[in-house]
């Protein structure tokens, strides 16, 4: 049998049991959703929060990343003699994979630091020790509803994201690249798909939810002293960000697999 210090000498030992503990309080969040009683105003203080400090740095980013799409789709279009298709693709490009990948990373960098900041600052406090003791369960009454407002906030701002990017992509395809509105338009509509709209949001709900798990996570392990929670929101935002490219890879994989598009 392995002692506890030939465990810690295992290469990627510390990794793995720290994925572990990520992956456990997933699961004890998503089993904390089903119990009561539900912190129902927690939830909109925490969504209200969230909405305020993302929507417009949202708002904001989405429209240079629906333009830079749209000319960049467009100019491979026109060099290629598919301008009829500059709609459709910059379109689906948009709803797909930017709008839900710009509000992860809005809503992990805004909301995720500062949920790791209020429980790493908690717990560095020991009020998180406290209401241990005393038979609160901190990821019910802290973590829970601040997972679910991030994942609220993702899926709202997802459709902001989407709509603005679509109407910049459009402003910018038809004034810049002397682009036709109906052609734009009928792309649009012969190849996009109800379910284009549905795997968007359901990325960023997904998306919402890892950014706000490892948030939590990393608040509630944070190394010793004010500087360990500064450390901990750094991590967390890293951490974030490369979980959600992977994620995002392995959703994308699974769709173009199992919905055949238009074409097909």
């Amino acid at each position: 049998m392995s002692s506890p210090a030939s465990t810690a000498r295992i290469p990627g030992a510390g990794m793995l049991r720290e994925t572990g503990r990520l992956f456990a309080l997933g699961l004890d969040v998503a089993r904390g959703v089903f119990q009561r009683p539900f912190q129902f105003r927690e939830f909109i203080q925490q969504a209200w929060f969230i909405a305020s400090v993302t929507i417009l740095p949202t708002a904001l980013v989405a429209i240079p990343f629906g333009a830079v799409i749209s000319m960049q789709f467009g100019s491979l279009a026109k060099q290629l003699g598919a301008q009829s298709y500059t709609g459709a693709g910059s379109v689906l490009a948009t709803v797909q994979q930017a709008s839900p990948l710009v509000v992860a990373l809005l809503v992990a960098g805004a909301g995720g630091s500062a949920i790791c900041a209020d429980i790493g600052a908690r717990t560095i406090r020991e009020e998180i020790d406290a209401m241990e003791v005393l038979g609160v369960s901190a990821v019910q009454r802290l973590v829970v509803p601040r997972v679910l407002a991030c994942m609220f906030v993702a899926v709202l701002l997802n459709g902001m994201v989407s709509v603005i990017g679509v109407l910049g992509g459009y402003f910018f395809n038809v004034v810049l690249q002397d682009g036709t509105p109906g052609a734009y338009l009928a792309s649009f509509s012969a190849l996009a798909q109800l379910s284009d709209l549905w795997i968007g949001e359901i990325k960023a709900l997904i998306f919402g939810f890892i950014a706000a798990v490892v948030a939590a996570y990393r608040g509630l392990n944070p190394p010793p002293g004010p500087k360990g929670v500064g450390d901990a929101v750094n991590q967390s935002v890293v951490i974030t960000f490369l979980l959600l490219f992977v994620v995002n890879t392995v959703i994308t994989l699974i769709y173009l697999q199992l919905v055949p598009s238009k074409l097909d």
